[in-house]
């Protein structure tokens, strides 16, 4: 059973529509902001890790006021990418699936690069 990393949003305003619906946009927002934070956290760096793929899928509207976390597992490591899911909860229900994948990048030589093994070893027991 991997570890999730939880991040707690704060859900702001201007996130959402006149009828008080967060935005579709803010998912991408949050589930990006709860990566950084994964990472970070991790000590695993986030310089030249760059976002290759996204897919958000929605099951629940999400209402300005609710509670809503973001966990974060990590699905694959690759040789020079990660694959993580993430499930965004409003009011402890999940109201986004969504799954990314982030690429090792140099941007000297604007090729991927290998993983470290310090890194992938931080990246461990949050794969699933």
């Amino acid at each position: 059973m991997s570890r999730l990393h939880r991040t707690e949003i704060q859900v702001r305003f201007a996130d959402t529509d006149m009828l008080g619906h967060l935005n579709n946009a803010a998912y991408a927002a949050y589930a990006e902001h709860s990566r950084l934070a994964f990472f970070r956290d991790l000590d695993a760096g986030v310089g030249g890790l760059i976002l290759a793929h996204l897919a958000l899928d929605f099951r629940r509207q999400v209402r300005f006021g609710e509670t809503v976390l973001v966990t974060t597992e990590v699905i694959r490591i690759g040789n020079s990418s990660v694959r993580l899911r993430q499930l965004v909860y409003a009011d402890g229900e999940v109201a986004c699936d969504i799954e990314s994948v982030v690429v090792l990048f140099d941007y000297r030589t604007q090729r991927s690069r290998n993983i470290p093994e310090e890194m992938r070893a931080r990246l461990e027991p949050f794969s699933a």
